[in-house]
């Protein structure tokens, strides 16, 4: 009776072992997803407050170039209405 017992015992016991230690590890997985997830949104919110903040050098200098690139263009053309002796108007976005 005591063998029988224990040939039922022993598996069971293992069957129990096997599917909690599954269950811990699927929740495991599932907090460590959960954290991967959140870490995830905290970056790009810190990556969005950053870029919304700083400038990064190359873009300053295109940003840079830019602006003079048409400045002198308004100029060439406030010098050519000038010798041109017609009176300025209100300056276009042309």
């Amino acid at each position: 009776m005591e063998d029988n017992l224990l040939q039922v015992i022993v598996p069971a016991i293992g069957l129990v072992s096997g599917l909690i230690g599954a269950y811990v590890g699927l929740q495991n997985r599932a907090l460590l997803a959960e954290v991967r997830q959140e870490l995830a949104e905290l970056e790009n919110r810190i990556i969005t407050r950053i870029n919304g903040t700083y400038v990064r050098k190359g873009e300053c200098a295109l940003r840079e170039e830019n602006l003079h690139s048409r400045l002198d263009l308004l100029v060439g053309r406030h010098e050519k209405r000038k010798a041109a002796g017609d009176q300025p108007a209100a300056l276009s976005s042309d």
